[in-house]
C-alpha cells in the first residue's frame, strides 16, 4: 500500500513562524497557506491577517517562509531514511533484548487482560470498562498499565545509551525537541507494529468505533523526554492520529501532568481544563483532537513514548489538521497516515 504525507501540518509547533505571530497554529498557517496560492480568496487572507500578517511586505514575507517550512517538509522522510540507515549500521546497542520481537512478557498482565477480552466473542465496551480506569467518560479518556516495571526500565537504557552516543538524531515531532523516532532506531517493526496490531486494535475498536479504532492501519511513535534545562512542558495542541496513547516510561519526576480541554473542532476556554497525572508504567488512551498539553516537569526526568494511532479510512477523507480532503505527496514508510489505495470508510470521528 502506498503512503503518503499531506502538505498539513501539526499545530502548537514552537518555531519561527508561531514565535512571530504568536499563536501556535503552523497547521493553520500553511492550510492557509495552500487555499491563497491556489486562489486567493477573502478568508485565506482573513485566516492569515488573524495571526498577525498585515501588511502586503507580511504576506509576502510569510509566504515565502511557509512555502520554504513546505519544502523542509517535503525532505522529511528522505533525511528519516537516512538517519535510520545509517543507525541500523552503525550503531549498537546496550540492551539488544528490547529489540527482539514483543513478548507477553514485557507487557502488564492488565494490559493483556485487557487486549484478550476486546478480542474476544461477544466483548462489548460495557465489558470492556471493567479492565480499564475511566479517567473522564465525558472526554473518553482511559488509563491502565501498558508495560511491566523491568521493561520500562530496559527500554529507558537502551534510549538513554542511545541519547548518549553520535548518532544522528531526528526530532520527535515539531514541538519536542529531545527525545528519540522509534522507526529510526529500528524499534518500529519488533516493539510498535505488533503493540497495534496485536494489543491495540481490538481495545481501540470497542474504545472509539467512531474514530476509526477498528481500522488503524498505521501509526507514528516516538519516546519525548523532559528534564532541566531541556523540554519541561508542553503548549495546548492536538496530534496528527485518529487516536493516541501515551505511556510514562519514567524516569523519578515531580510535576508534568497532562491536562485536557476539548476537541479542537468544537474548544472551549482551558479556564478549568481536566488534569491527569502519570503513573510508570501506564497508559493514556485519547482522541487525537483531543485539546491537550503538558504542566511544566518539576524536578527529575519524565520521559513518555507517545503512539499515534492512524486509519487511512478516516484521514483519507478528511485531513485531522485542518478537516478538509487531503493533497498527497508519496513519502517514506508509514508517511502521514494516508494512502492513495481506498480502504473501507468509517464515519468521521463524532464531536461528542
Amino acid at each position: 500500500m502506498n503512503r503518503q504525507i499531506a502538505l498539513r501540518t501539526r499545530p502548537g509547533s514552537k518555531d519561527y513562524f508561531c514565535q512571530r505571530y504568536h499563536q501556535g497554529q503552523l497547521g493553520t498557517l500553511l492550510c492557509a497557506w495552500r487555499v491563497y496560492r491556489i486562489s486567493p480568496l477573502p478568508r485565506s487572507r482573513e485566516i492569515l491577517r488573524s495571526r498577525g500578517c498585515v501588511s502586503p511586505k507580511d504576506f509576502q514575507q510569510l509566504l515565502g517562509e511557509l512555502e520554504q517550512e513546505v519544502e523542509r517538509r517535503r525532505r522529511l522522510g528522505q533525511e528519516s531514511a537516512a538517519r535510520k540507515a545509517l543507525i541500523a549500521s552503525s550503531y549498537h546497542p546496550v540492551r539488544p533484548d528490547v529489540y527482539n520481537s514483543l513478548k507477553d512478557v514485557a507487557l502488564a498482565p492488565e494490559f493483556l487482560a485487557a487486549a484478550e477480552y476486546s478480542a474476544s466473542p461477544g466483548a462489548d465496551l460495557e465489558g470492556l470498562l471493567q479492565w480499564l480506569e475511566t479517567v473522564s467518560e465525558e472526554k473518553r479518556i482511559y488509563r491502565l498499565p501498558v508495560f511491566t516495571a523491568w521493561f520500562c526500565q530496559a527500554l529507558l537504557e537502551e534510549l538513554e545509551h542511545f541519547e548518549q552516543s553520535d548518532m544522528p538524531k531526528g526530532r520527535p515531532n515539531t514541538m519536542n525537541n529531545y527525545g528519540v523516532l522509534l522507526h529510526e532506531l529500528g524499534l518500529d517493526e519488533p516493539l510498535v507494529t505488533p503493540l497495534r496490531e496485536r494489543f491495540l486494535q481490538p481495545l481501540m475498536a470497542l474504545l472509539y468505533p467512531d474514530c476509526g479504532g477498528g481500522w488503524l492501519d498505521s501509526h507514528r511513535a516516538f519516546v519525548v523526554k523532559y528534564a532541566p534545562g531541556q523540554d519541561r512542558e508542553l503548549g495546548c495542541h492536538y496530534d496528527n492520529a485518529e487516536l493516541t496513547l501515551n505511556v510514562a516510561l519514567g524516569k523519578a519526576f515531580t510535576g508534568g501532568a497532562l491536562y485536557f480541554g476539548d476537541l479542537f473542532q468544537a474548544p472551549s476556554t482551558l479556564a478549568k481544563p481536566l488534569e491527569v497525572e502519570h503513573v510508570v508504567a501506564q497508559g493514556i488512551l485519547h482522541r487525537g483532537g483531543q485539546l491537550h498539553g503538558a504542566r511544566p516537569l518539576g524536578a527529575g526526568e519524565r520521559w513518555n513514548l507517545v503512539v499515534w494511532l492512524r486509519a487511512s479510512a478516516v484521514r483519507n477523507h478528511l485531513c485531522p489538521m485542518c478537516c478538509r480532503k487531503p493533497d498527497l505527496v508519496d513519502d517514506e514508510g508509514f508517511g502521514d497516515g494516508f494512502t492513495r489505495e481506498e480502504p473501507p470508510t468509517v464515519d468521521v470521528c463524532a464531536l461528542t
